[in-house]
């Protein structure tokens, strides 16, 4: 099979430069493969998604002086095979429906004494309705909404073993499971978790190249594709790109949006070159710091 990656970017807002890395660094890995690269655009999240992000982004990439193998992907087009992995995950018995709001497994968190940081408090579940029964957990699937988890003892179970998963160099992880995550959402029906070993399948990517922020989803994609007899692609997770604190760049901390950086008349082959060579990971502008950033990547 020829070599393939992908640059999966959320429609959620404008392309920035945390994005704009993580692009370049799928192309270059492509360009030094001699890989496919696919643009996918996750977009499957309607309460969040903006169809003006996504042909901003189709825009802001160009420029950036990016090119991919057309047609470029679109998750909202590909519901049907999200609901035929749900189906066949539920006829194998390793999802169960969850009725439970955050504050209520806020509640039994703390009931139980547990404190998990903020950013661990989403994927942390404590198994309440893992516990039900079959004739209640069909009687509230009448009346109720609900989610789809994953039931990773069973499917660990079901399986014969955790997943491993490959580097490009060959080496051999085993990242340790989440809890129970969710796979089939509430609001949009589907999860990040569950579309993306779909995706990926569906494109025959090799080579999933993502960042290090990921890393710890991976023994869940592992499972899933096991479990649903999908390809193993190889995993590459690379750094981020951070704030001089050593904070992740992101939206609301301290990120420059591409089209900003457009209109201040930033050099897009210099911006390409700063991020891959000279940047050392780091963005130290803001975007109020039009001064230094065009003394550095002006045109």
């Amino acid at each position: 099979m020829h070599p393939t990656t992908r640059f999966a970017p959320s429609p959620t807002g404008l392309l920035h430069t945390g994005n704009a890395y993580a692009a370049l660094y799928c192309a270059r890995w492509a360009a030094e493969h001699h890989a496919r690269l696919l643009l996918r655009i996750e977009d499957i999240d309607h309460t969040r998604c903006q169809r003006r992000f996504a042909d901003a982004m189709l825009e802001d990439l160009r420029w950036l002086g990016l090119t991919w193998d057309e047609p470029v992907c679109k998750q909202s087009e590909h519901t049907n095979n999200y609901r035929q992995a749900i189906e066949t995950l539920i006829e194998m018995d390793v999802v169960y429906p969850c009725f439970c709001t955050r504050k209520a497994i806020q509640s039994e968190l703390d009931r139980m004494g547990v404190a998990p940081h903020v950013e661990e408090a989403g994927p942390y579940y404590p198994g309440t309705c893992r516990r039900l029964s079959a004739p209640e957990r069909s009687s509230r699937m009448q009346r109720q909404p609900f989610a789809w988890r994953l039931d990773i003892a069973k499917a660990v179970q079901l399986t014969g073993n955790i997943p491993i998963w490959h580097d490009e160099n060959g080496c051999a992880h085993n990242t340790p499971l989440l809890d129970d995550v969710t796979i089939g959402r509430k609001d949009i029906g589907f999860s990040y978790h569950l579309a993306v070993v779909v995706d990926d399948a569906l494109q025959e990517v090799t080579h999933v190249i993502r960042g290090e922020d990921l890393k710890s989803s991976t023994g869940i994609h592992r499972l899933l594709q096991t479990l649903l007899k999908l390809p193993e692609p190889i995993y590459i997770h690379h750094p981020l790109l951070k704030t001089p604190d050593g904070e992740r760049l992101a939206k609301r901390i301290g990120s420059s949006t591409l089209r900003n950086l457009r209109k201040m008349g930033v050099s897009s082959e210099r911006l390409r070159r700063y991020l891959l060579s000279g940047s050392n990971h780091v963005w130290p502008f803001m975007d109020s710091d039009e001064a230094a950033i065009l003394a550095t990547l002006g045109s």
